[in-house]
């Protein structure tokens, strides 16, 4: 079959449908995952994207063709997948998603065992090279059966578990679930909590007629930050597509960087857990680093990506990790990454502090001024390479280290530049202790990649 190798991407499968994704790759893609598995019973779920039936019956069925059990959970998150495979101890999974991407896209997040990932570095590139070749194994003999299971209840219990409901305070919150599939589980969660709630974008629709639920992206949070200072509530949540990352505005509709949530949620679990690991981003905030040192836990500076989160934490046995684009991971939910616990331990934060989301954050926006993620489009990968040689030259008095891009420390500001994983791009993320400081810095890096 011929098909577009680009939509293998570092953590998942993903391209525009049916262009570069369809049926017959999905089919070919079940078939090439339960070989490399060598799995005999795997769960799969999908999202709300038009596309994603026929894919996820096309997986299905090449699955079952190569001999696999197929559990199928339905319409359900990306966070309930993951919850499934470790719950009934299955030999992996694939959610039909495209996150946060428009409804054009779809694609694949495939896991392994205990919903450990499958990425470029292991198991994706595998499965591609093995399509591309022609070298699928034969199908099975005897084709594998289809079940069904219920997941959302379960998921409901295992979510809660990580926080007291007693101790919630009655606060007035707006949700965004951008059409998504939090529009699934939000609902059924908040039920359950003495929240008042005010629900935006709840009713699934993958053609994402308000919003794509890509609430990184400013234009998309105008919706909750409008009603959240309309209504006075005391804070908005919204979700991506699949519903695994959620993102915060507080009282006043200002958005909470990631990496200001990961250090709040890190002062969360070490007043539980007293020295435990934290892992965090080489482009976040020394806000993560020295909330961590406050509270007595030990600071774990790791790559982006999930799957070598996933990989560390297990490693370290952390107790949590956070990236600033909205992905946290939790020790015991299986080291995965989960959209809706950080929600309920930032109202149980709230809660047991006393304070706003505002008041919380006061402390770190006043020390810590962060430039948020700027990308600049290159020409090609040799420029994106020789940019990173540049900059590495340029700032050699620094502190330099290579962990993913170049990174360089100074005594009063800092920034990570790293490239793109899919395309000739390079990320800056830069602090520094004074505003005034933090843009001169982040323009005069800007200038010497862009120039």
């Amino acid at each position: 079959m011929t098909f577009d190798p680009q939509v293998f991407k570092a953590y998942d499968v993903r391209g525009l449908y049916p262009d570069q994704l369809d049926e017959g790759l999905a089919a070919l893609i079940g078939r090439g995952f339960v070989a490399h598995l060598g799995a005999r019973r795997i769960a799969v779920s999908r999202d709300m994207r038009v596309s994603s039936p026929a894919l996820a019956a096309a997986f299905m069925a090449g699955a079952r063709a190569q001999g696999a059990d197929v559990v199928d959970i339905g319409l359900m998150g990306t966070d309930q997948l993951y919850f499934a495979v470790a719950r009934d101890d299955l030999d992996g999974g694939a959610q039909i998603t495209a996150s946060h991407n428009p409804g054009a896209y779809n694609g694949i997040k495939l896991v392994g065992r205990q919903a450990l990932p499958l990425s470029g570095d292991s198991g994706i590139a595998e499965i591609r090279d093995m399509i591309a070749a022609g070298a699928l194994p034969a199908p099975a003999a005897r084709e594998g059966g289809r079940g069904e299971a219920r997941v959302l209840d379960d998921y409901l219990d295992h979510v809660l578990a990580f926080i007291d409901p007693a101790v919630i305070r009655p606060f007035s919150l707006v949700l965004d679930a951008g059409n998504g599939m939090a529009g699934v589980v939000a609902p059924a969660l908040f039920d359950r909590l003495p929240c008042r709630t005010t629900r935006l974008c709840f009713d699934l629709d993958g053609t994402f007629p308000n919003h794509e639920a890509n609430p990184l992206i400013e234009a998309n949070r105008r919706d909750l930050v409008e009603a959240v200072r309309a209504g006075s509530a005391d804070a908005g949540i919204a979700w991506d597509g699949d519903a695994d990352r959620c993102f915060f505005v507080d009282g006043e509709g200002e958005f909470v960087p990631g990496d200001f949530v990961t250090a709040l949620l890190a002062e969360a679990f070490l007043r539980k857990a007293p020295g435990a690991a934290v892992v965090y981003d080489v482009r976040a905030s020394h806000a993560v680093r020295d909330t961590v040192a406050a509270h007595g836990g030990l600071a774990l500076m790791n790559r982006v990506g999930h799957a070598f989160f996933k990989k560390r934490m297990r490693e370290e046995n952390a107790v949590f990790g956070g990236e600033v684009t909205g992905h946290y991971y939790f020790r015991d939910n299986f080291y995965a990454d989960n959209g809706f616990i950080p929600a309920l331990l930032i109202l149980e934060l709230m809660s047991a502090r006393g304070r706003t989301l505002r008041e919380l954050l006061a402390p770190l926006r006043d020390r810590y001024f962060i430039s948020g993620e700027i990308n600049t489009a290159l020409d090609d990968r040799e420029r994106v390479a020789a940019t990173l040689d540049l900059l590495a030259a340029r700032y050699a008095d620094g502190g330099v280290h290579h962990l993913d891009g170049v990174s360089v420390e100074y005594p009063t500001w800092h920034f990570n530049v790293r490239p793109s994983n899919t395309e000739p791009l390079l990320r800056l993320n830069l602090e520094a202790a004074t505003r005034d400081e933090m843009e001169e810095r982040r323009d005069e890096v800007l200038g010497l990649i862009r120039g």
